[in-house]
């Protein structure tokens, strides 16, 4: 059956040469202009975001690349497409991320990738429930499959989550497919978690022994994080930089104050003590706001004048380092 070529690196707007982090740095961008939760009632940039999401998916995981990447480099975006003999795409043993990213706190949407996807790497099912830039909802559920078998019957699968979610825990419905067993199960994700946190749940396993949960985090379109500490950059007039400003600034908890000194330069960091990732134990790491200075992208008659003003009566020299 001939389904439509899907080339991922077309979607995310990379070289095939890309690596990870302009990869990573790509769909961060991508995902923020498209997200829906910026753009309300949009189906267009609603269907933008889960290409993103695809390609990314398969980009981002070096084992799903090397095996897209056999496909070769002559395909079209949106050419027919039909695999080649002796494909076996259903053979693709390891954890499929079916989050649906775009869900709404009390609504249950199903996701499923694309027919292209789904012929590459396996038919794989899977519904979620979760928050844009908020979080999602306790008690959403997902599909994985198993990543392996261990010995005495214990067996590892992963769970991708917002990071919202590890920041402040949250209850899950798995359901674990081991060959052709499945078994859903309620896990609690505990306050603190990180990407790569290991959680072991006893007689979990669809075959009756412990399943390991391992946790991985979804990019955020806003924040990065570094340990316990988060980073967000936010964009400032040359005006607020030279002369200073209250400005509100996005954190994992909502929005905060912060107060720009005057005379601050692009890409200052300003610290906000304990608003960063919750630790395990009641303490929290920092919450970093990193300031980009920009112009406006066309000027007014005013602005222009005002400009020409400054540049005839400041003595500031940026090129030597002085102001004389």
């Amino acid at each position: 059956m001939a389904v439509k070529f899907r080339d991922y690196y077309e979607i995310l707007g990379v070289a095939r040469s890309a690596k990870e982090e302009e990869i990573k740095k790509s769909y961060r961008k991508l995902a923020r202009k498209y997200h829906p939760d910026l753009n309300p009632n949009n189906k267009q940039s609603e269907e933008k975001f889960k290409e993103i999401q695809e390609a990314y998916e398969v980009l981002s995981d070096a084992e799903k690349r090397r095996r897209y990447d056999q496909l070769g480099a002559n395909w079209k975006n949106g050419a027919e497409f039909t695999p080649p003999p002796n494909w076996g795409g259903g053979g693709f043993q390891g954890t499929i991320n079916m989050e649906d990213l775009f869900g709404r706190a009390g609504q249950q949407r199903s996701t499923a990738f694309s027919d292209f996807f789904e012929m590459i790497f396996g038919g794989v099912g899977g519904a979620a429930e979760t928050g844009g830039f908020g979080g999602g909802a306790a008690g959403a559920g997902a599909r994985a499959r198993s990543g392996r078998t261990a010995p005495r019957g214990e067996a590892e699968t992963e769970l991708a989550l917002p990071l919202e979610e590890l920041h402040r825990g949250t209850q899950r419905k798995l359901t674990v497919q081991l060959g052709n067993t499945e078994k859903t199960i309620d896990i609690r994700i505990p306050p603190g978690a990180r990407d790569d946190t290991k959680l072991r749940i006893p007689g979990g396993s669809p075959n009756g022994g412990d399943l390991y949960v391992r946790l991985r985090q979804q990019p955020h379109p806003r924040f990065t994080v570094n340990g316990d500490d988060t980073e967000v950059e936010v964009s400032i007039a040359p005006w607020e930089a030279a002369l200073g400003a209250n400005i509100q600034v996005p954190t994992l908890d909502g929005s905060s104050e912060i107060r720009i000194p005057a005379g601050v330069a692009s890409g200052q960091r300003i610290r906000l003590r304990g608003q960063g990732l919750n630790i395990r134990g009641g303490a929290r790491g920092d919450h970093y706001v990193r300031l980009k200075i920009v112009l406006p992208k066309e000027l007014t008659d005013a602005e222009k004048k005002l400009f020409e003003e400054l540049a005839k009566v400041s003595p500031f020299r940026p090129r030597n380092g002085s102001q004389t």
